[in-house]
């Protein structure tokens, strides 16, 4: 099984038709998975399957900035062109963000190819089914993230001609790697997830194991960035239906401390999370303006941020062990409130996002939102969204879903007396795809 592993762990590209790839047969001199608890095995390899989200977006986006002496100390070329939104040469070659998801999809699909080779009886029929819905649930995260990095924003109208990104089912390297539409995507996406959580158990052995109400919260998540907030608003309810505990920031954590919050904390339904240098707290600065938006009787003030110089935070809230990425419960009451307000529930909107802030602010501080003007109560929400959920690796897709509404976000970077601008709309919303990625499956890139 480890051998097994360590291959998996070679393969960081799964690029079609390359001969580099292929020429090598390990997996013939090694043991194949035969049984569900090898299969199992595979999706417990946290280092790979809950470690290694996407950063790229995160990294594009305007919740923090790096000072002249952060960029320079980086020790690649590639990360400082991706700070500053360059068309092209942001990814490092071999080991980057598309070779650690497509190592993970290679995983679940090892998983569901070998699961339908197991047969399924009444003894084994729980495991079976639960081992398939985590490989789905998996496997469609990966696309889902994939899809915000390297596709455009979905578009209705132009969906089914927009390219997205290739949608591997199978672990056979023969098979050809094709960009899918972003309608195609999406489809791929939501399929799986609902078929995940029709699989899934109600309660995981460990939260790095998915579940039910971790597939209705990420798929609460995709029809949010798809703009179907009638399908967002569903999702959303069936997870608050069997989740719906919040910390409370009063006497839950110690908002001081340099970390208050534990992993796996009680908001936390899927931990995954991601690591990377440009985002560390020794790098990354908060915005300050976006910093003092929190009221000083907003706890989350204190458990979020540290100072490290005069006017100059760093982010320190993270649910896990690094930029936290999976699903957790004031996410999707943020998610069920927006939906809500925008689907005439003025009411039930104030109801989630009260209930939300009542567990962030100082006891007795808290002066209940009553606003019931769709405009200005979606505004309202949309505020908290950003201030909750600051550093998640939601404010790219954020970003991007918004502006395709109107919003005119404009992302601004200044390095060295130097401004840079990444407009509304702009191609750059897709990142490029890496160059060796290119070479090796004869895929275009993105338009620039």
């Amino acid at each position: 099984m480890k051998k097994y592993i360590m291959c998996i762990l070679l393969v960081l590209g799964v690029f079609s038709g390359c001969k580099k790839f292929l020429d090598p047969k390990p997996l013939q001199s090694l043991t194949v998975p035969s049984n569900l608890e090898d299969l199992q095995a595979l999706l417990d390899d946290e280092g790979v399957i809950n470690s290694l989200d996407i950063s790229a977006g995160e990294i594009s986006s305007d919740d923090y900035y790096l000072t002249r002496s952060d960029l320079e100390s980086l020790p690649y070329e590639e990360y400082r062109r991706m700070y500053t939104w360059q068309n092209d040469r942001i990814f490092r070659p071999a080991t980057n963000d598309w070779s650690s998801t497509y190592r993970i999809v290679f995983s679940t699909n090892v998983v569901l190819d070998n699961l339908s080779k197991i047969e399924r009886t009444s003894s084994n029929q729980t495991q079976w089914e639960n081992i398939k819905g985590q490989a789905l649930f998996i496997r469609a995260k990966q696309f889902f993230c994939a899809t915000l990095t390297w596709a455009p924003a979905y578009d209705p109208a132009t969906a089914d001609r927009d390219p997205g990104v290739p949608l591997r089912s199978t672990q056979d390297f023969n098979v050809p790697s094709l960009r899918a539409t972003v309608s195609d995507c999406y489809k791929r996406i939501t399929e799986d997830l609902i078929l995940a959580g029709s699989l899934l158990s109600d309660e995981p052995l460990a939260k790095t194991r998915a579940s039910k109400a971790a597939a209705w919260g990420l798929l609460a998540r995709v029809y949010l960035s798809m703009g179907d907030y009638e399908n967002c608003l569903k999702y959303a309810d069936l997870y608050l239906q069997e989740r719906n505990g919040l910390m409370d920031y009063n006497k839950d954590i110690n908002v001081d401390l340099r970390t208050p919050f534990p992993r796996f904390n009680k908001e936390v339904c899927f931990d995954s999370f991601q690591n990377h240098m440009m985002l560390s707290q020794s790098r990354a600065k908060v915005d300050y303006n976006l910093y003092s938006s929190y009221d000083d009787n907003d706890l989350r003030k204190s458990a979020f941020f540290r100072k490290i110089a005069e006017n100059t935070f760093c982010f320190k809230g993270n649910y896990s062990l690094g930029i936290f990425g999976g699903i957790a419960t004031d996410e999707v009451y943020l998610m069920r409130a927006e939906c809500r307000v925008r689907k005439g529930d003025a009411k039930g909107a104030l109801s989630d996002l009260n209930a939300l802030l009542f567990k962030r602010w100082k006891t007795g501080t808290l002066k209940l939102i009553a606003n019931e003007n769709p405009k200005e109560l979606l505004g309202i929400i949309l505020i908290e969204r950003r201030k909750e959920l600051i550093m998640r690796g939601l404010r790219w897709m954020d970003v991007k879903r918004l502006n395709k509404q109107g919003a005119g976000i404009v992302l601004k970077r200044s390095v060295d007396g130097k401004n840079y601008e990444l407009p509304a709309n702009d191609h750059r919303y897709a990142l490029s795809i890496p160059e060796d990625v290119l070479v090796y499956s004869g895929m275009a890139q993105n338009e620039r």
